[in-house]
């Protein structure tokens, strides 16, 4: 033991081989891998491993010296389980002799860590947040001594700058994206009306600390000296000039501030990073990060409170140490700049061009102040009361606000970005010869009426019932509900969430769509495995029907709040008639249950398939016997059909949905169910697209269903339209075995000559 003690080489010498490290020409893992293996040599430990916190809310093994090399990208650990999942959810250090003997030590058998007893970990910090945990570990039975911790600490500032620049998202298998990359959804207040899609600006920059490890401790140590001289002394400055002012809440707040800045304690942990190896700056940034994450786990609301002006503080400090100036840096905004900030004066405000401006989100605040009313002058989407935003975002984040909910959206989803798009071009098309004619029934020229209904999937898009005219929901995409919780929601909450649903859309139908996830659509609760096909992989119905329990419940309270009204849910993904009635069955076993029990369950109920998978085209005489009604979800359907990855930018314009091939699959459908007498619509991009729309409707299809934004050009087409002629036209293009762009050519020269908007 004495030997191993004695022979630490020290935190100073491990920082300046990691910084070695850190300039070889090298990829991540390779630099990742030597980074655990210098730590080992340092500190004279048989293991060092490196886990890293993915958006699943699972950590995950990116590098080790020591175990098993085959468990690297393999062995994972749920947050909370485990001694690394404790250390990453209490954001703590764990220093023990014997691990095993702790009660929550979890075995990973893929490791071979079970001869090792004693353990360090520590948490990789950046803002207080955590980003992933560092372990040491050794077979003899030892308490590991403070400047080893201290080392340990020091060395998972580099990694966390290493995850914060984005250097370890190569190594992330499909499917298992980074915690620093994960979606959040952040509830506050609505301040203005509006919403607001873009990225983020800080009103106040975070100081981003490149120069981490000290070439010449001394100087560094003088350095912060200066910079704490300095500090104190605006600190006193301001006090002073605000003396006049009197007693009040801005005094209690210099006053934290002076108390803060004189703080003994502070100071000391400032100097010991430094002399561990670390510049001034990164020894802010590490004292602060530790802090944050000990101060933001505390109940008492009063040390919370306080936490805001340490961190000012430190940020003022680390300002001092750089020469920046306290407040905005000036430099040009993107073009969609959502503003975040604590707090703002109205002034403050008015300093941005309005031209770039799309969003302001506060910590603080209230929808009387100054700034709120600002705001709503300007007409910017303004939330306030949005507990710790500050630390969670990074600049040029992309964020949504939403200044009629009081919700922002950071990173968003895929479905959930698309729904917002949808709503803000519908406000900004909300033209007033849609206006005129939005509760005129959609009627062609020689009489066909078309029923056009709209997607949906969150609160804030039943307004657009009214407001584009449809004639009801037509998709109602139950999944983004669950991917803008942070747990699994609850029956009574889905039950609640269904009903509201259902009473907005008055008596206008709704078509549920059952729980579709998998592939890009990721609940951060929910484990999944990577896949290397994922939009073919477990998702959907596949998943419902593995994972009964989460159909059980999600149908459940879909017949619970459609009490007084007709069920219509659909199954996504499907892909035998067998899978359908295997749905089917789960759906009349939880009906009979409430029926049995005396709830009030829905009127009428209707089951019906989404057909996205190419094998139902040929089962459509076994399916059309069973099922309710029919809807094409062209999306998917077409990515099958073309062997084509909708979301792949090099392939995204390769294939048309005009296409001869996918116009006669859809047409088989058209008849088939036609001839059968089964109700069928198709849901999906090209419902919402004119041109594709008159196609559409040429080939029999009488329901079409899009977002609300699209429903006064397709009606302002129908509305011009003879189906009679236009189904002879589109018939012998197709037959003629063009290409899909040429039938796109010829079918908008049609238009044209007939003066169809399209």
């Amino acid at each position: 033991m004495t030997a191993m003690r004695g022979s630490l080489a020290g935190p100073r010498v491990l920082l300046r081989r990691l910084r070695e490290v850190m300039a070889e020409p090298i990829g991540a893992q390779e630099r990742l891998d030597k980074i655990v293996g210098l730590i080992a040599a340092n500190m004279v430990a048989e293991v060092c491993s490196t886990y890293v916190l993915r958006a699943d809310n699972v950590l995950e093994l990116y590098a080790t010296e020591g175990l098993n090399p085959d468990a690297v990208h393999r062995a994972t650990l749920p947050v909370g389980r485990g001694l690394v999942g404790l250390i990453a959810a209490e954001a703590r250090t764990l220093n023990l002799p014997d691990a095993q003997s702790h009660p929550a030590f979890a075995y990973l058998p893929e490791t071979g860590e079970e001869r090792y007893h004693s353990f360090l970990g520590v948490p990789v910090l950046r803002a207080g947040r955590t980003l992933g945990v560092l372990v040491v570990q050794n077979q003899s039975y030892r308490s590991y001594l403070d400047e080893e911790v201290e080392a340990l600490q020091t060395t998972a500032m580099v990694l966390a700058e290493m995850i914060a620049a984005g250097e370890m998202e190569d190594l992330a298998v499909p499917g298992a994206d980074l915690d620093l990359n994960r979606p959040l959804t952040l509830a506050g207040a609505s301040f203005s009306d509006g919403i607001g899609l873009g990225h983020v600006v800080l009103h106040e920059p975070r100081v981003v600390v490149t120069q981490l490890i000290a070439e010449d401790t001394d100087l560094e140590l003088k350095r912060l000296d200066a910079a704490l001289a300095s500090l104190r002394l605006s600190v006193d400055d301001i006090l002073a000039r605000g003396a006049e002012a009197g007693q009040g809440e801005h005094r209690d707040v210099l006053e934290a501030y002076k108390m803060f800045a004189r703080d003994r304690g502070w100071t000391r942990r400032l100097n010991e990073a430094i002399q561990a190896g670390l510049t001034a700056e990164a020894a802010v940034e590490k004292v602060q990060s530790d802090t944050r994450a000990r101060i933001s786990r505390q109940t008492d609301p009063f040390l919370r409170d306080r936490l805001h002006d340490f961190d000012d503080l430190a940020n003022r400090l680390l300002r001092e140490l750089m020469g920046r100036p306290h407040g905005p840096i000036e430099g040009d905004l993107p073009d969609d700049a959502i503003i975040v900030a604590r707090s703002m004066g109205a002034a403050e405000l008015l300093d941005y061009d309005r031209s770039n401006l799309r969003g302001l989100v506060l910590e603080e605040g209230a929808p009387t102040s100054h700034v709120a009313i600002v705001a709503r002058a300007l007409g910017i989407a303004t939330i306030g009361q949005v507990h710790d935003v500050v630390a969670r975002v990074e600049p040029g984040d992309a964020i949504i606000v939403d200044g009629e909910t009081g919700e922002m959206h950071l990173r968003p989803a895929g479905d959930i970005e698309s729904a917002y798009a949808d709503k803000v071009r519908f406000r900004a098309r909300r033209q007033e010869q849609y206006l005129q004619f939005r509760d005129q029934p959609a009627m062609t020229l020689d009489g066909f009426e078309i029923d056009l209904h709209m997607n949906a999937g969150l609160i804030m898009d039943l307004p657009h019932l009214d407001e584009s005219g449809a004639s009801g929901i037509g998709l109602f995409r139950t999944e983004l509900q669950f991917m803008i919780a942070s747990s699994f929601p609850r029956l009574s909450e889905q039950q609640a969430f269904y009903k509201s649903v259902i009473d907005a859309s008055g008596s206008r139908p709704v078509t549920f769509r059952s729980l579709d996830v998998g592939g890009d659509k990721v609940l951060p609760y929910l484990r999944a495995q990577a896949e290397e096909n994922p939009a073919m992989g477990w998702r959907a119905i596949r998943l419902g029907l593995d994972r009964p329990a989460l159909l059980k419940t999600q149908v459940r309270a879909l017949l619970k709040a459609s009490a007084g009204h007709e069920l219509r849910l659909m199954f996504p993904m499907v892909t035998e008639v067998a899978e359908f009635q295997r749905a089917k069955a789960i759906v009349e076993r939880e009906l009979a249950h409430l029926k049995r029990h005396g709830h009030a369950i829905a009127d009428s109920l209707k089951l019906g398939v989404m057909l996205e998978v190419p094998s139902l085209l040929w089962q459509l005489d076994e399916l059309l016997q069973t099922v309710d009604f029919l809807s094409v979800g062209s999306n998917d359907l077409m990515q099958f059909m073309m062997a084509s990855d909708r979301g792949n930018t090099r392939l995204s314009g390769r294939f048309d949905p005009l296409s001869p091939s996918f116009l006669r699959a859809l047409r088989k459908v058209a008849d088939k169910a036609a001839e059968a007498g089964v109700p069928f619509s198709l849901c999906g991009e090209i419902a919402g697209r004119p041109l594709e729309a008159m196609a559409l409707i040429a080939i029999g299809y009488r329901t079409l269903s899009m977002s609300p934004a699209a429903i006064g050009p397709v009606k302002a087409m129908i509305l011009a339209t003879e189906i009679g002629p236009m189904r002879d036209h589109l018939h012998n293009i197709v037959e003629k075995g063009l290409s899909g762009s040429d039938v796109r050519t010829e079918l908008r020269a049609w238009a044209d000559s007939h003066r169809i908007p399209v």
